[in-house]
Protein backbone atom coordinates (compact mmCIF):
# COMPACT_ATOMS: atom_id res chain seq x y z
CA UNK A 1 0.00 0.00 0.00
CA UNK A 2 1.31 3.44 -1.26
CA UNK A 3 1.57 5.11 2.60
CA UNK A 4 2.69 8.67 3.62
CA UNK A 5 2.90 10.19 7.12
CA UNK A 6 1.14 13.60 6.98
CA UNK A 7 -0.34 15.61 10.36
CA UNK A 8 1.42 13.06 12.79
CA UNK A 9 -0.81 10.01 11.00
CA UNK A 10 0.06 7.44 8.47
CA UNK A 11 -1.98 7.61 5.31
CA UNK A 12 -2.20 4.84 2.83
CA UNK A 13 -4.06 4.94 -0.80
CA UNK A 14 -4.59 3.51 -4.02
CA UNK A 15 -6.58 3.59 -6.94
CA UNK A 16 -7.73 1.77 -9.93
CA UNK A 17 -10.73 0.22 -11.71
CA UNK A 18 -12.95 -2.62 -11.31
CA UNK A 19 -14.92 -5.22 -13.42
CA UNK A 20 -13.34 -4.05 -16.90
CA UNK A 21 -14.94 -6.73 -19.25
CA UNK A 22 -13.15 -7.91 -22.40
CA UNK A 23 -13.64 -10.66 -24.76
CA UNK A 24 -10.75 -11.71 -27.13
CA UNK A 25 -11.02 -13.44 -30.40
CA UNK A 26 -7.82 -15.43 -31.87
CA UNK A 27 -8.30 -16.92 -35.50
CA UNK A 28 -5.67 -19.39 -36.85
CA UNK A 29 -4.79 -19.69 -40.27
CA UNK A 30 -6.72 -22.90 -40.16
CA UNK A 31 -9.88 -21.56 -39.70
CA UNK A 32 -10.06 -22.51 -35.86
CA UNK A 33 -10.74 -19.94 -33.35
CA UNK A 34 -9.71 -19.25 -29.73
CA UNK A 35 -12.38 -17.07 -27.38
CA UNK A 36 -11.21 -15.70 -23.87
CA UNK A 37 -13.79 -13.72 -22.05
CA UNK A 38 -12.01 -11.74 -18.79
CA UNK A 39 -13.05 -9.68 -16.03
CA UNK A 40 -10.37 -7.64 -14.86
CA UNK A 41 -9.33 -5.64 -11.40
CA UNK A 42 -6.70 -2.90 -11.51
CA UNK A 43 -5.48 -0.97 -8.61
CA UNK A 44 -2.28 1.07 -9.11
CA UNK A 45 0.12 2.66 -5.81
CA UNK A 46 1.33 5.99 -7.19
CA UNK A 47 2.44 9.06 -5.68
CA UNK A 48 0.09 10.97 -6.12
CA UNK A 49 -0.91 11.97 -2.19
CA UNK A 50 -1.06 15.76 -3.80
CA UNK A 51 -4.93 15.18 -4.95
CA UNK A 52 -5.85 13.87 -1.20
CA UNK A 53 -4.41 16.62 0.19
CA UNK A 54 -3.77 19.81 -1.90
CA UNK A 55 -6.88 19.39 -4.75
CA UNK A 56 -3.72 18.91 -7.36
CA UNK A 57 -4.82 15.72 -9.71
CA UNK A 58 -1.39 15.83 -11.70
CA UNK A 59 0.16 12.88 -10.84
CA UNK A 60 -3.56 10.80 -10.91
CA UNK A 61 -3.68 7.80 -13.52
CA UNK A 62 -7.02 8.10 -14.52
CA UNK A 63 -9.42 5.18 -13.66
CA UNK A 64 -10.97 5.77 -17.16
CA UNK A 65 -7.46 5.36 -18.92
CA UNK A 66 -7.07 2.23 -17.31
CA UNK A 67 -10.11 1.06 -18.87
CA UNK A 68 -9.07 1.85 -22.15
CA UNK A 69 -5.65 0.25 -21.38
CA UNK A 70 -7.26 -3.45 -21.20
CA UNK A 71 -8.99 -2.64 -24.51
CA UNK A 72 -5.37 -1.74 -26.12
CA UNK A 73 -3.48 -4.12 -24.29
CA UNK A 74 -5.71 -6.76 -25.26
CA UNK A 75 -5.52 -5.93 -29.43
CA UNK A 76 -1.82 -6.09 -28.97
CA UNK A 77 -2.02 -9.31 -27.78
CA UNK A 78 -1.53 -10.69 -31.39
CA UNK A 79 -1.19 -14.54 -30.19
CA UNK A 80 -3.45 -16.65 -27.83
CA UNK A 81 -2.20 -15.92 -23.93
CA UNK A 82 -2.71 -17.42 -20.56
CA UNK A 83 -4.90 -15.00 -18.53
CA UNK A 84 -1.76 -14.81 -16.14
CA UNK A 85 -0.05 -13.22 -18.55
CA UNK A 86 -2.26 -10.85 -19.69
CA UNK A 87 -2.00 -9.87 -16.32
CA UNK A 88 1.32 -9.63 -16.25
CA UNK A 89 1.65 -7.75 -19.26
CA UNK A 90 -0.77 -4.61 -17.83
CA UNK A 91 0.90 -4.48 -14.52
CA UNK A 92 4.17 -4.39 -16.48
CA UNK A 93 2.82 -1.33 -18.64
CA UNK A 94 1.50 0.27 -15.71
CA UNK A 95 4.84 0.25 -13.58
CA UNK A 96 6.95 0.84 -16.38
CA UNK A 97 4.76 3.62 -18.24
CA UNK A 98 4.40 6.10 -15.65
CA UNK A 99 6.93 7.35 -13.62
CA UNK A 100 4.61 7.55 -10.24
CA UNK A 101 3.42 3.85 -10.15
CA UNK A 102 5.06 2.20 -7.95
CA UNK A 103 3.27 -1.00 -8.03
CA UNK A 104 0.46 -2.80 -9.54
CA UNK A 105 -2.26 -5.47 -8.93
CA UNK A 106 -3.89 -6.94 -11.24
CA UNK A 107 -7.13 -9.43 -10.81
CA UNK A 108 -8.66 -11.25 -13.34
CA UNK A 109 -11.37 -13.73 -13.73
CA UNK A 110 -11.59 -15.86 -16.94
CA UNK A 111 -14.97 -17.27 -17.39
CA UNK A 112 -15.13 -20.79 -18.61
CA UNK A 113 -16.13 -20.97 -22.28
CA UNK A 114 -15.81 -24.03 -23.19
CA UNK A 115 -15.31 -25.37 -26.95
CA UNK A 116 -18.65 -27.63 -28.08
CA UNK A 117 -18.11 -31.31 -29.41
CA UNK A 118 -20.31 -31.36 -32.45
CA UNK A 119 -20.73 -35.27 -33.91
CA UNK A 120 -17.93 -35.89 -31.93
CA UNK A 121 -15.53 -33.06 -33.27
CA UNK A 122 -14.40 -29.57 -31.40
CA UNK A 123 -16.18 -27.18 -33.27
CA UNK A 124 -13.31 -24.40 -34.84
CA UNK A 125 -16.11 -21.81 -33.43
CA UNK A 126 -18.39 -22.77 -31.32
CA UNK A 127 -18.51 -22.20 -27.53
CA UNK A 128 -20.69 -22.68 -24.61
CA UNK A 129 -20.65 -21.99 -21.02
CA UNK A 130 -18.90 -24.07 -18.20
CA UNK A 131 -19.06 -23.56 -14.61
CA UNK A 132 -15.54 -23.07 -12.65
CA UNK A 133 -13.90 -20.31 -13.06
CA UNK A 134 -9.87 -19.53 -13.23
CA UNK A 135 -8.89 -16.47 -11.65
CA UNK A 136 -6.12 -15.05 -11.06
CA UNK A 137 -3.98 -12.07 -8.86
CA UNK A 138 -0.65 -10.56 -9.83
CA UNK A 139 1.70 -8.08 -8.72
CA UNK A 140 4.63 -6.12 -10.20
CA UNK A 141 6.14 -3.53 -8.55
CA UNK A 142 8.73 -1.34 -11.11
CA UNK A 143 12.02 -3.06 -9.35
CA UNK A 144 10.30 -5.67 -11.21
CA UNK A 145 9.29 -7.60 -8.63
CA UNK A 146 6.36 -10.41 -9.34
CA UNK A 147 3.52 -11.98 -7.12
CA UNK A 148 1.28 -14.45 -9.20
CA UNK A 149 -1.21 -16.77 -7.44
CA UNK A 150 -4.07 -18.09 -9.57
CA UNK A 151 -6.57 -20.30 -8.70
CA UNK A 152 -10.27 -22.06 -9.56
CA UNK A 153 -13.39 -21.43 -8.40
CA UNK A 154 -17.10 -22.93 -8.05
CA UNK A 155 -15.96 -26.58 -8.88
CA UNK A 156 -18.28 -28.90 -8.10
CA UNK A 157 -16.91 -32.47 -7.35
CA UNK A 158 -19.17 -35.26 -5.96
CA UNK A 159 -19.47 -38.62 -5.37
CA UNK A 160 -22.06 -41.26 -4.08
CA UNK A 161 -19.93 -43.23 -1.89
CA UNK A 162 -16.79 -44.12 -0.78
CA UNK A 163 -16.62 -41.28 2.19
CA UNK A 164 -18.03 -41.65 6.23
CA UNK A 165 -17.64 -39.55 9.22
CA UNK A 166 -16.91 -41.02 12.44
CA UNK A 167 -15.06 -40.71 15.54
CA UNK A 168 -16.01 -37.05 16.38
CA UNK A 169 -16.46 -35.66 19.24
CA UNK A 170 -20.06 -36.48 20.91
CA UNK A 171 -21.29 -34.15 23.94
CA UNK A 172 -25.16 -33.09 24.48
CA UNK A 173 -25.59 -31.10 21.69
CA UNK A 174 -24.52 -34.16 19.11
CA UNK A 175 -27.19 -35.82 17.17
CA UNK A 176 -25.18 -36.68 13.92
CA UNK A 177 -24.87 -40.27 13.46
CA UNK A 178 -21.67 -41.87 12.64
CA UNK A 179 -21.71 -43.43 9.31
CA UNK A 180 -19.31 -45.03 6.90
CA UNK A 181 -21.47 -44.46 3.68
CA UNK A 182 -22.61 -40.96 2.54
CA UNK A 183 -22.63 -38.98 0.40
CA UNK A 184 -19.76 -36.75 -0.41
CA UNK A 185 -20.23 -33.11 -2.15
CA UNK A 186 -18.77 -29.76 -2.24
CA UNK A 187 -17.67 -26.74 -4.46
CA UNK A 188 -13.91 -26.33 -4.44
CA UNK A 189 -12.55 -22.49 -4.02
CA UNK A 190 -8.63 -23.38 -4.62
CA UNK A 191 -5.55 -20.38 -4.61
CA UNK A 192 -2.15 -21.27 -5.19
CA UNK A 193 1.06 -19.14 -5.10
CA UNK A 194 3.44 -19.49 -7.83
CA UNK A 195 7.54 -19.74 -6.65
CA UNK A 196 8.21 -17.21 -9.49
CA UNK A 197 9.43 -14.26 -7.96
CA UNK A 198 10.73 -12.06 -10.84
CA UNK A 199 9.85 -10.98 -14.21
CA UNK A 200 12.92 -12.75 -15.40
CA UNK A 201 12.11 -16.04 -13.89
CA UNK A 202 8.67 -16.72 -15.95
CA UNK A 203 8.81 -19.18 -18.35
CA UNK A 204 8.72 -18.19 -22.10
CA UNK A 205 5.52 -20.14 -23.27
CA UNK A 206 2.62 -17.92 -23.60
CA UNK A 207 0.29 -20.82 -22.36
CA UNK A 208 2.72 -22.15 -19.77
CA UNK A 209 0.18 -20.87 -16.67
CA UNK A 210 -3.16 -22.07 -18.95
CA UNK A 211 -1.03 -25.83 -18.76
CA UNK A 212 -0.41 -25.23 -15.75
CA UNK A 213 -3.93 -24.60 -14.44
CA UNK A 214 -5.50 -27.75 -16.58
CA UNK A 215 -2.95 -30.19 -14.90
CA UNK A 216 -3.48 -28.44 -11.34
CA UNK A 217 -7.21 -28.59 -11.66
CA UNK A 218 -6.80 -32.99 -12.91
CA UNK A 219 -4.92 -33.16 -9.79
CA UNK A 220 -7.38 -31.92 -7.45
CA UNK A 221 -10.25 -33.76 -9.21
CA UNK A 222 -7.97 -37.28 -9.28
CA UNK A 223 -7.26 -36.90 -5.98
CA UNK A 224 -10.86 -35.94 -4.56
CA UNK A 225 -12.22 -39.00 -6.78
CA UNK A 226 -9.32 -41.82 -7.19
CA UNK A 227 -9.40 -44.60 -9.64
CA UNK A 228 -12.29 -44.82 -12.07
CA UNK A 229 -13.55 -48.11 -10.37
CA UNK A 230 -12.28 -48.12 -6.88
CA UNK A 231 -12.62 -44.70 -5.95
CA UNK A 232 -10.95 -43.64 -2.59
CA UNK A 233 -12.39 -43.58 0.60
CA UNK A 234 -12.78 -40.05 2.69
CA UNK A 235 -13.22 -40.35 6.42
CA UNK A 236 -13.93 -37.06 6.20
CA UNK A 237 -13.71 -33.67 4.21
CA UNK A 238 -10.40 -32.24 6.34
CA UNK A 239 -8.85 -35.70 5.51
CA UNK A 240 -9.75 -35.28 1.11
CA UNK A 241 -9.10 -31.47 1.19
CA UNK A 242 -5.65 -32.11 2.99
CA UNK A 243 -4.78 -35.05 0.21
CA UNK A 244 -5.65 -32.55 -2.30
CA UNK A 245 -3.37 -30.05 -1.16
CA UNK A 246 -0.22 -32.49 -0.81
CA UNK A 247 -1.18 -34.36 -4.43
CA UNK A 248 -0.47 -30.23 -5.62
CA UNK A 249 2.85 -29.40 -4.04
CA UNK A 250 3.73 -33.47 -4.86
CA UNK A 251 3.11 -33.13 -8.61
CA UNK A 252 3.41 -29.23 -9.25
CA UNK A 253 7.00 -28.33 -8.38
CA UNK A 254 6.61 -24.19 -9.54
CA UNK A 255 3.96 -24.08 -7.27
CA UNK A 256 4.86 -23.34 -3.67
CA UNK A 257 1.79 -23.22 -1.61
CA UNK A 258 -2.80 -23.60 -1.99
CA UNK A 259 -4.81 -22.83 0.04
CA UNK A 260 -8.37 -24.83 -0.09
CA UNK A 261 -11.76 -24.29 0.57
CA UNK A 262 -14.55 -26.54 0.42
CA UNK A 263 -17.84 -26.45 1.96
CA UNK A 264 -19.70 -30.22 2.97
CA UNK A 265 -22.61 -29.56 1.28
CA UNK A 266 -25.46 -32.14 2.79
CA UNK A 267 -27.06 -34.88 1.14
CA UNK A 268 -29.78 -35.94 3.83
CA UNK A 269 -30.81 -39.33 3.74
CA UNK A 270 -35.13 -39.22 3.42
CA UNK A 271 -37.25 -41.39 5.72
CA UNK A 272 -40.57 -40.43 5.75
CA UNK A 273 -43.23 -42.13 7.94
CA UNK A 274 -47.01 -41.35 9.07
CA UNK A 275 -48.74 -42.36 12.06
CA UNK A 276 -50.23 -45.26 9.96
CA UNK A 277 -47.85 -45.66 7.79
CA UNK A 278 -44.20 -45.99 9.30
CA UNK A 279 -42.46 -47.13 6.13
CA UNK A 280 -43.47 -44.31 3.48
CA UNK A 281 -39.95 -43.63 2.49
CA UNK A 282 -37.36 -45.61 4.13
CA UNK A 283 -33.77 -44.71 3.21
CA UNK A 284 -31.32 -47.25 1.69
CA UNK A 285 -28.36 -44.89 0.02
CA UNK A 286 -30.85 -44.00 -2.60
CA UNK A 287 -33.04 -40.94 -1.72
CA UNK A 288 -31.92 -37.93 -0.11
CA UNK A 289 -32.59 -34.21 0.22
CA UNK A 290 -30.00 -31.68 -0.87
CA UNK A 291 -29.49 -28.70 0.69
CA UNK A 292 -26.18 -26.23 1.39
CA UNK A 293 -28.22 -24.31 3.92
CA UNK A 294 -26.23 -24.61 6.70
CA UNK A 295 -23.30 -26.31 5.11
CA UNK A 296 -20.06 -27.48 6.87
CA UNK A 297 -16.37 -25.18 6.24
CA UNK A 298 -13.64 -26.46 6.24
CA UNK A 299 -10.80 -24.57 4.88
CA UNK A 300 -7.09 -24.71 5.17
CA UNK A 301 -3.37 -23.94 3.47
CA UNK A 302 -0.29 -25.92 2.89
CA UNK A 303 3.48 -24.78 1.79
CA UNK A 304 6.56 -25.34 1.29
CA UNK A 305 8.73 -23.93 4.41
CA UNK A 306 10.16 -21.02 1.77
CA UNK A 307 6.69 -20.14 0.82
CA UNK A 308 5.71 -16.81 2.08
CA UNK A 309 2.19 -17.19 1.28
Amino acid sequence: MADQLMDGLRFEQRHGKQRVRVGRVWRNPDGRHFFVEWSVGISLFSDCVAAYTRDDNSDIVATDTMKNTVYVKAKECSEQLSVEEFAIELAKHFTSFYQQVTAAIIKIVEKPWERVVIDGQLHDHGFKLGSEKHTTEVMVKKSGALWVTSGIEGLALLKTTKSGFEGFIRDNYTILPETQERMLATEVTASWRYAFESLSNIPQNPLYFSEQYSNMKKVLVDTFFGAPKEGVYSPSVQSTLYQMAKAVLSRCPHVSSIQLKMPNLHFLPVNLSSKDNPTIVKFKDDVYLPTDEPHGSIEASLSRFQSKM
